[in-house]
């Protein structure tokens, strides 16, 4: 059984992980802050991310992009006319929702385990993508099957459907007025598009390509919730995969993405595959000819960690158009120009996060009837590797040889010297923030008659074991 979202939440909170933002004021609505193991998970994501997809490959070169573009950015790009979702209000309460949301909850709560199909079938719809039935046909829908505010469980009075823009907007320099108006990016991929023909100029990528990058993005969602799911704030991880101007290439070249991006998730992260599904859009987006997510089996049921889409050449015809830019590609080997098509592979990196802090999170019964909770972080994202434990923290050898070690492990690894209370109270505290490995220091090491001279006991996070080491082989442990 699936650990709920509350203990998570609260465990994440107890051990420095996440907490809620500016909470000495009251906190702010769906904003968090990553202390100091959150921040290091969270660092590890991203970079075991960069090195699989970037470090790894040929293929793909990373990018830093600006979070504030030129304003036509945004034009071009159609954020500014189409980047709405639908908002319906209960009059009673002034309360607001996502009209999609709301009816993708309700399917859940129907699901009992059925595929998508088979609840369509039972519940007598054409399908189960709420924007397929456009705004009219998501208020009908609600008012008929959803006749109470989720929140209050009252009856509701239902307003219209009307769409409601994501873009937040700030100002440039001492004058706020329509000519300094700018906009907090709601993704990262558009100036990976407008910098497609200078990394082109500047060095030799050649079609088939891809350019990818981490950074902030911002979206005035109109119900933010499910901690890290989905927020104001968050970061992407995005790889925007220029090909040729062939369709059925591009199709292809899709396709092999959804395949590396699903082995990144269960060999690489080592998310179970029964955790996981594909997606596939219903209705797509003005911009793709094909489009799936990854979904993750949250406590609450199937949600997104992952999108992949087929952009066809929509961006950079854009912004040839409304750059007057040249955004052609000419192939080296057989003379033609064109605009390519782009494979796009969108993670969030909060979701992410999320994902390995409830996939890994565990609670275990031990034979001797104690519990204890651990955290199976995979080893290369543990935000600490090993921890250092003299067994006597007044005995002056024990604690020489760990605060070396210590010195010593920590120009590789990020480690953690702890030498307060019992020692398998420590080990516990470890268990609980997911270290892979705990190093105890105790007489044997440092007594020069020993056999076990100069080993120290390396206690494994999982299995518990526990074996002498070689003070000189630890780090070979890892």
């Amino acid at each position: 059984m699936k650990t709920s979202l509350e203990t998570v939440v609260a465990w994440a909170k107890r051990k420095g992980f996440v907490y809620p933002n500016s909470e000495i004021y009251g906190g702010l609505a769906n904003a968090w802050d990553f202390g100091p193991y959150g921040a290091l998970l969270k660092k590890n994501i991203a970079d075991l991310w960069v090195k699989h997809f970037t470090q790894e490959r040929e293929d793909v070169v990373f990018m830093d992009t600006a979070i504030i573009a030129h304003p036509t950015t945004w034009q071009a790009s159609g954020h500014l006319a189409s980047f709405a979702d639908a908002l319906i209000d209960d009059k009673k309460t002034g309360q607001r929702f996502r009209a999609d949301k709301l009816i993708e909850d309700y399917f859940e709560k129907k699901r009992n385990g059925l595929s998508d199909e088979e609840l369509a079938q039972k519940l007598d719809v054409p399908n189960l993508s709420p924007e397929s039935r456009g705004n009219e046909g998501m208020r009908d829908f609600i008012v008929k099957h959803l006749p109470n505010n989720p929140e209050t469980g009252n009856p509701a009075d239902w307003t219209e459907c009307r769409n409601f823009n994501l873009m937040l907007s700030s100002h440039l320099g001492p004058v706020a007025n329509e000519t300094s108006k700018v906009y907090m990016r709601p993704e990262t991929c558009q100036s990976l598009f407008t910098d497609f023909k200078a990394v082109l100029d500047t060095t030799r990528m050649r079609i088939p390509f891809g350019l990818a990058q981490v950074g902030k993005a911002f979206r005035n969602e109109i119900t933010p919730g499910q901690f890290l799911y989905r927020t104001r704030e968050f970061e992407q991880m995005e790889i925007e995969y220029f090909v040729p101007a062939d369709a059925e290439k591009a199709m292809e070249i899709y396709n092999q993405w959804k395949a590396d991006c699903m082995h990144y998730w269960t060999e690489v992260i080592g998310i179970s595959p029964e955790h996981l599904r594909f997606k596939d859009h219903e209705k797509l987006a003005h911009y793709a000819a094909a489009a799936v997510d990854i979904e993750y089996l949250y406590p609450r049921g199937f949600g997104e960690i992952q999108g992949i889409h087929n952009r066809t050449n929509f961006d950079l015809s854009q912004h040839q158009e409304f750059s007057k830019k040249d955004m052609q590609y000419s192939d080296p080997y057989t003379g033609e120009r064109y605009i390519p098509r782009c494979v796009e592979a969108s993670f969030g990196l909060g979701r992410q996060v999320m994902v390995t802090m409830l996939e890994f999170y565990d609670e275990e019964t031990l034979e001797d009837g104690s519990s204890r909770v651990v955290i199976r972080f995979p080893k290369q994202l543990a935000p600490v590797k090993f921890a250092i434990l003299p067994l006597v923290k007044k005995d002056q050898k024990q604690v020489e040889t760990a605060e070396k070690i210590f010195r010593d492990l920590s120009k590789a690894f990020k480690c953690e010297y702890d030498d307060g209370g019992a020692i398998g109270k420590r080990y516990r505290r470890q268990d609980e923030i997911g270290t892979p490995y705990c190093i105890t220091i105790d007489p044997e090491t440092v007594d020069e008659t020993s056999p076990n001279f100069g080993t120290v006991t390396v206690r494994e996070r999982d299995s518990m074991q526990q074996r002498r080491v070689k003070i000189e082989e630890l780090s070979q442990c890892f």
